[in-house]
């Protein structure tokens, strides 16, 4: 009996269903918000890979350290045109060529 009303589990066990679906509603729109305000990005009028939650210049910042930078113009100017924005060590990068 003793043993029982020490038991913590059982107190935080009966206790986490009722509070979680009043925490839990709340929590989501706030999350879902959030990640509409960090996907938010005023669009470019220079072609080149999205940004896309930061995805875009991990993407465009390895290519360039796989291919090499040569490769990776060229790869860059056949897929978007002769100016491209890119990302290289976290930095908007422009690449024009001709």
């Amino acid at each position: 009996m003793v043993l029982e009303t020490l038991n913590l589990m059982q107190y935080i066990t009966s206790l986490v269903p009722d509070v979680m679906p009043v925490a839990t509603v709340p929590i989501l729109l706030l999350m879902c918000f959030l990640f509409l305000i960090w996907n938010h990005e005023e669009t470019s009028s220079i072609p080149g890979p999205g940004y896309c939650m930061g995805i875009g210049p991990l993407i465009s910042h390895g290519r360039f350290l796989w291919m090499g930078v040569g490769n990776a113009c060229n790869y860059y100017n056949k897929t978007y045109g002769e100016f491209v924005r890119v990302w290289i060590s976290g930095e908007e990068t422009f690449i024009i060529s001709k």
